[in-house]
């Protein structure tokens, strides 16, 4: 069955709440959650004026096409209750679908590999937490080699 991995974040109400909700809707969704990462607490990134995040990520194993998890995944957001006003502002869930499998997808509305998640340590961190072996389709990097980048 299909993996992929997923990356939560929080920084409005209740952020350790928050993203435990978000998994055990994932889970409801029939999708199975095989690995979490630790929760770390993270700076904002692109719009700084806001409060700091909560960030993790998961290895799902799912049987929906990446586009259907995609759905999934703003789905639960929307049930949540999030809005989108400001580009990277804050929000009380984002679920991002950073891989599935090595698969290499630019079609509209859905690319996979996430586009910028190889620039950003709250991504990259928890994923190499989970997998540090686990290849960028693109970059032909692991994460561990990517997260030490960023961290340097």
């Amino acid at each position: 069955m299909p993996r992929a991995f997923i990356a939560l974040g929080s920084n409005l109400g209740d952020r350790e709440k928050n993203i435990k909700e978000a998994m055990e809707r994932i889970k409801r969704r029939g999708i199975k959650i095989l690995k979490v990462s630790s929760v770390i607490e993270t700076e904002p990134y692109g719009y700084k004026d806001q409060d700091k995040f909560l960030n993790a990520a998961c290895l799902v194993e799912t049987e929906l096409t990446p586009r259907e998890l995609l759905k999934t995944l703003l789905e639960i957001e929307r049930e949540m209750g999030r809005e989108r006003k400001v580009r990277w502002g804050p929000r009380n869930i984002d679920l991002d679908l950073i891989f599935y499998e090595d698969m290499v997808i630019e079609e509209d509305g859905l690319v996979v590999p996430h586009p910028d998640a190889h620039n950003r340590t709250f991504v990259m961190g928890p994923i190499a937490e989970i997998d540090p072996e686990f290849q960028h389709p693109v970059l032909k990097k692991t994460v561990g080699e990517i997260y030490r980048r960023l961290v340097e």
